[in-house]
């Protein structure tokens, strides 16, 4: 599957997507990182390991791709794309379908199958956002009830090489070599008639791409990837067991059908109601600056300074603002003592390092307030920016 051109465009795709989180940083605050490539490599290894995951869940629960309306649930995660980017999220899709098939008979498709599907590929979503959902994390600007406040974009993509299962109803099975199963295999029963000893399951190599969005602001990128990991993990755990349940009890069907989306959406609500209503972490401090980011190879870092650090003077000097340590360090010299606050310990601490005439500090601040570069918040898709811009025109 790795030699796959399918895989190597999707691997490209993951890397364009990569180059234009680094020019946001750059239109941000003016730094130039050319890592696009090397952010695309990791996530690629990462997308790996969790396409080895999804297989053997794919496997050890018999989900098939057979009779699922795939090409339904593409085309409906595309059009509500259009609605919000989030919304192509197989959760919704996979949802709306179920309810359609349930209440209207179309599609035809097999439920739990869909379900057990969506389940999985959350599952190794949640597994790939504890791993690596912190990683490269977009330093921002931005505004929370009109107060300027920092934070992070956590953006991630991964492709996934996956094994997945087709099922074919054969009048003679022993006629095709395989492999035995055990009397307890599938754990989600298909929904096709006939009898199941005339059933066989093919293997078929699948490209996929999962991706991860998400704000860190009142929390650092690794606590925030963690918990939005658990409530991802659970969600899928919830959703498979009903996926199972289903399969084996028609009448239960319609639980899975409206948990999918349903469940999704708490998720969601869950982790904006703690980021938009909780207490921001990155604002200014009555005493001294915080630090935001640490760029790599740079002095900052080589203090050993890190995210949500408090930094008190520098070479005896207090620094309250943006503008003083940008004089303390123009006027400083090659050698530099900082006396900081550790967030992680909550305690005073000292380093020192020696930096080029040319080199910089290598840091971002928290915003101060007057800002005139931050990004706004919004989930609204193609085409609802395009309706309210034709509106607007009118107006006009």
């Amino acid at each position: 599957m790795v030699i796959s051109p399918i895989f190597w465009i999707i691997v490209a795709v993951i890397y364009f997507q990569y180059r234009r989180i680094n020019k946001q940083k750059e239109l941000l605050f003016g730094i130039v990182e050319q890592a696009g490539w090397k952010h695309a490599l990791v996530a690629t290894g990462h997308g790996v390991i969790g396409g080895l995951v999804g297989t053997g869940l794919i496997v050890f629960m018999g989900v098939s791709m057979s009779g699922i309306g795939i090409q339904f649930l593409w085309l409906l995660a595309i059009a509500m794309m259009l609605v919000s980017p989030r919304f192509i999220c197989f959760a919704y899709a996979g949802g709306i379908i179920s309810l359609s098939s349930i209440i209207f008979g179309y599609p035809q498709i097999d439920i739990p199958m869909l379900m057990g599907l969506v389940a999985i590929l959350h599952m190794v979503e949640s597994v790939l956002i504890m791993v690596s959902g912190h990683m490269g994390a977009l330093p921002l600007y931005t505004k929370i009830d009109g107060r300027m406040v920092g934070g992070f974009n956590l953006q991630k993509f991964w492709p996934i090489p996956l094994v997945a299962l087709m099922l074919m109803v054969l009048p003679d099975p022993s006629q095709v070599s395989g492999v035995g199963m055990p009397d307890w295999w599938p754990l989600i029963k298909p929904s096709v008639t006939g009898n199941p000893d005339n059933f066989i399951y093919a293997l078929l190599p699948v490209v996929a791409a999962l991706g991860y969005g998400d704000l860190a602001l009142t929390s650092r990128p690794r606590d925030k990837s963690k918990k939005t990991a658990f409530f991802l993990g659970l969600y899928s755990l919830m959703l498979l067991v009903l996926a199972v349940l289903a399969s084996r009890n028609p009448s239960l069907v319609l639980l899975p059908a409206l948990f999918s989306p349903l469940g999704h959406e708490l998720v969601i609500k869950i982790g904006r109601d703690v980021e938009f209503k909780g207490k921001p972490m990155y604002v200014a401090p009555e005493q001294g600056v915080m630090v935001l980011e640490v760029l790599e190879d740079s002095a900052a870092k080589r203090m050993g300074l890190k995210t949500a650090d408090i930094i008190l003077t520098v070479n005896t000097f207090p620094v309250n603002s943006r503008r003083d340590l940008a004089e303390v360090i123009h006027w400083g010299g090659t050698a530099l003592e900082t006396e900081y606050v550790d967030s992680e310990r909550g305690k005073f601490s000292r380093a020192n390092t020696r930096k080029g005439f040319h080199e910089s500090f290598g840091v971002i601040l928290v915003p101060e307030g007057d800002e005139s570069q931050y990004v706004e918040l919004t989930s609204k898709g193609f085409l609802v920016r395009w309706w309210e811009n034709r509106n607007k025109d009118k107006k006009d």
